[in-house]
């Protein structure tokens, strides 16, 4: 029961920060929203920083589950690259309280240290992921430089959810990305194309 109750918690504020738009909820708020008392609210998490802190730890849990399962499945470098991009506009990831979150944490990585780490976690995570396939198709500088501008794409067309007179869509953002990184492929090695089909036999870098 309480860790139903800590992940009802959790689910309430992640849909109470993203309603608000930023972090300045209460704790009252998030456990109205879970049908619970604040008492309880504070017994399970002891403050709403702590709450706040377990929220983001949740959304980067699961991004990195389901990349761990994405790139599993995936049986070639190329084909990892595209995983980890479908991955970072998936469903899930893509909703606007999650979306409104993220910035809302980005905002308070402003002032929180602890905040500015995890979310400095997630930047390395998605960046070794890119990195981990790009090197086996391309030179160490142009892998880098490649998995860099992959990343800050994926970062930018995120952040774009939130204007939303000008939202663009899942499958739009994901086509947009693989057309970036397919027009750098073939600039930077013509033959890494080709690698779609060929057996992946070298063990990569992973969200962990």
């Amino acid at each position: 029961m309480e860790r139903v109750r800590r992940k009802a918690l959790v689910d309430a504020a992640l849909r109470v920060i993203g309603d608000h738009g930023s972090l300045t909820v209460t704790m009252s708020d998030i456990a109205r929203q879970a049908g619970v008392s604040p008492a309880l609210a504070h017994h399970y998490f002891g403050s709403k920083e702590q709450l706040l802190i377990e929220t983001i730890r949740s959304l980067l849990r699961q991004l990195r589950n389901d990349t761990v399962a994405a790139l599993k499945a995936a049986r070639t470098p190329r084909a990892r690259l595209s995983a980890v991009i479908r991955v970072s506009f998936h469903a899930d990831q893509f909703a606007p309280e999650t979306i409104a979150a993220w910035l809302a944490f980005y905002a308070e990585a402003q002032r929180s240290e602890e905040t500015r780490r995890f979310l400095v976690i997630y930047a390395r995570r998605l960046r070794s992921n890119l990195l981990a396939d790009l090197k086996v198709l391309l030179p160490a500088d142009a892998a880098e430089r490649i998995a860099e501008g992959a990343a800050a794409m994926i970062d930018g067309l995120y952040i774009r959810q939130s204007l939303k007179s000008a939202p663009i869509g899942i499958e739009a953002s994901i086509a947009l990305t693989e057309d970036y990184l397919n027009a750098l492929l073939a600039t930077a090695s013509p033959s890494a194309r080709s690698e779609k089909g060929r057996p992946h036999r070298t063990t990569q870098g992973q969200m962990t």
